[in-house]
């Protein structure tokens, strides 16, 4: 009997952490079978500056996950993250095809492929394109669009794109350790699978990953993302930061940004440093919120995630800061069983194995010409190292 595994990598800047999952008939949520972790190598701001030191790093976490599962990993979902991850808005439109007026499938895909068609790509690429809205013939159309009748169809989505180099250089490390990729997906949205519930969806929400080098927003409502903006700031600042102005170890700083404070450092002082980077992620959100109008207009509120979400103070600065209900993500899929699994900093890895049986959850981007494009030159440079 075929078992269904899906297996999720996620390439950060700071660990590479692999989670290996089974769906069992009639389960809703995957068992977690095997997992892998190791520090980051070759990676900077998500971007792969050196392949052999990355795909060492990759390699080390697999094989820890490979170890703990039993299963030989040779095809996996990763995901897109980093500075060069961008979210657009953009609008198209189509003349409806049949003669009858009738809006078909068809219609509907032209009129979003139209969306991607109207933006200036410059060495970008789509990697996952969300329907937010429809007009039919003028008429805003809330429930489905397929059956109706009328003659012109207008869409509004919000199209997530990704540095081509960078997508081809993920695909290219991963393919060195001799795993396929079998989808890229969006950071955001494979950590909102873990992080977020369909009602915060719903209501409306923003979520924030403070990663190591980066920050990224994503916000949802209605039940589908809005907006994503991708920060150049993280966690790693507040370290560097504690590190410096008390003149210890980065390993000690980092300890003391989680609340272990010892006797001979001043509390303080220690929130005060922290507070003056804080401030400066939560100042970044609060402008993007302002900017596309949803600053304090957010009912489920803010959800934090990520490895600086265990940073001391975070829920109550960004309650007066942002005004709006914030809390640190947590996940139900595990029930009762304790797990390292529960931090956040594993959730977009978890996101991505969930992602591999709701595939359909989530439409997928236009990225199957990149992996032809990419394995073709693949062959070619293993050809040109052959005698």
């Amino acid at each position: 009997m075929t078992r269904n595994i899906s297996i999720g990598i996620d390439i950060g800047s700071s660990t590479i952490r692999v989670v290996v999952g089974e769906f069992l008939k009639g389960e809703k949520n995957p068992k977690i079978i095997g997992t892998g972790e190791s520090q980051t190598s070759g990676i900077r701001h998500g971007y792969v500056v050196d392949s052999l030191s990355a795909a060492v790093s990759i390699k080390n976490a697999i094989a820890m996950a490979e170890k703990s599962s039993g299963i030989k990993i040779e095809r996996a979902f990763i995901a897109a993250g980093g500075v060069s991850l961008r979210g657009e808005i953009s609008s198209g439109s189509t003349i409806i095809s049949k003669a009858d007026g009738e809006v078909t499938s068809l219609d509907v895909n032209k009129a979003l492929q139209d969306c991607e068609d109207n933006l200036n790509l410059n060495n970008k690429k789509v990697i996952q394109v969300f329907h937010l809205s429809s007009r039919l013939d003028g008429k805003e159309v809330l429930g489905r669009l397929e059956g109706m009748r009328g003659t012109k169809l207008e869409v509004k989505a919000l199209i997530l794109t990704c540095s081509i180099q960078h997508l081809e250089d993920l695909i290219a490390v991963l393919a060195e350790t001799g795993v396929e990729t079998i989808d890229v997906i969006a950071s955001p949205i494979a950590l909102s699978q873990i992080a977020l519930s369909e009602k915060q969806k719903i209501m409306g929400v923003a979520m924030v990953d403070i990663g190591c080098q980066t920050t990224s927003l994503a916000v949802f409502e209605n039940g589908l993302p809005t907006s994503i903006q991708i920060f150049s700031i993280g966690s790693a600042d507040i370290t560097n930061d504690i590190a410096l102005g008390f003149k210890i170890p980065l390993e000690t700083a980092e300890r003391m940004k989680q609340g272990d404070v010892g006797e001979n450092f001043s509390r303080k002082k220690l929130d005060e440093i922290i507070e003056a980077r804080l401030s400066d992620i939560l100042e970044l959100i609060d402008n993007h919120l302002k900017k596309i109008k949803r600053s304090e207009l957010l009912p489920a509120g803010i959800v934090f995630a990520g490895g600086g979400a265990n940073t001391v103070g975070l829920e109550e600065l960004s309650k007066y800061a942002l005004k709006l209900p914030a809390c640190i993500a947590t996940t139900e899929i595990f029930g009762n069983l304790k797990t390292k699994l529960r931090d956040s900093s594993w959730f977009i890895a978890l996101g991505l194995v969930v992602s591999g049986r709701n595939g359909s959850d989530y439409p997928k981007g236009s990225l199957k010409s990149l992996f032809k494009d990419l394995k073709n030159t693949i062959k070619s440079s293993v050809k040109q190292l052959m005698p």
